[in-house]
């Protein structure tokens, strides 16, 4: 009988893990570092592709421009997307994502804009300043959101190394003393919060609801009702076993 216990307490301890996991849908894997869905490898991708393109425009900002502000950031994006590249490679062959390996359509255009502006001149610094500036004020959007929302925890950690790598980029950009904020198309006014001379509306309480006893315990999942069940045989089973063995002792 305490072998059958002992067997059923090793089910009890087994069957949890698969109650607590949770499907997120097919376009979601479980990895080792916590599920991996579409963000993650968006991700990974975008990435890859600011590389292709923004570590080209920092050998440009290096070799095309006189301003010692401008070399700085192109220096800045040179190293910042080689270190950026390898981590990218390294854990996407980890999680299985495909890379891309040439600049978008855009990102081409970009290049080409910035290879036709004349070395040395001011044309070159304005088109290379605002056109990374806007770049990577999009993508630091995107890396806040995927940070938010992701539970992967080496989406997680990756992401947060590639938001400290653009505002780096975006601060040195600013630097240069050359981007136009006011394009806002090309980099959008930013939302502000209201005066404080408008007083806050006063915060609407949620309605109540009332439910029925029963519709409350829809809430507890069927996992734990079966473990509950469980525990309590289990807890019978080893009461009157322990009596028996007591009378058998004690007549």
């Amino acid at each position: 009988m305490r072998i059958l216990l002992v067997a059923v307490l090793v089910l009890m301890v087994g069957a949890q893990p698969a109650f607590a996991q949770q499907d997120l849908g097919p376009d979601y894997v479980q990895t080792r570092f916590g599920p991996m869905g579409p963000a993650g490898r968006d991700l990974l991708q975008k990435v890859a592709l600011a590389g292709l393109w923004e570590g080209p425009a920092g050998r440009m900002g290096l070799e095309k421009s006189s301003s010692p502000k401008v070399q700085e950031a192109g220096r800045h994006l040179i190293e910042g997307h080689a270190d950026l590249d390898r981590r990218t490679v390294e854990l996407a062959r980890t999680l299985n994502v495909d890379l891309p390996t040439r600049p978008s359509e855009a990102q081409q255009g970009w290049l080409d804009e910035m290879e036709a502006a004349p070395a040395r001149s001011p044309e070159f610094d304005r088109v290379f300043a605002n056109r990374l500036r806007a770049a990577h004020g999009v993508v630091y959007k995107f890396l806040a959101t995927v940070r938010t929302g992701t539970r992967n925890t080496a989406i997680r950690d990756y992401a947060k190394v590639c938001m400290d790598t653009v505002l780096d980029h975006m601060t040195v950009l600013e630097a240069t003393g050359v981007v136009d904020f006011n394009d806002t198309e090309a980099i959008p006014l930013a939302l502000v919060a209201q005066p404080s001379s408008v007083a806050p509306s006063a915060p609407v309480a949620p309605p109540q609801q009332y439910s029925q006893p029963q519709q409350q315990d829809d809430s507890v999942s069927d996992g734990a009702i079966g473990l509950g069940v469980l525990a309590l045989v289990v807890a019978g089973l080893w009461f009157w076993t322990s009596g028996r063995s007591s009378r058998r002792m004690h007549p």
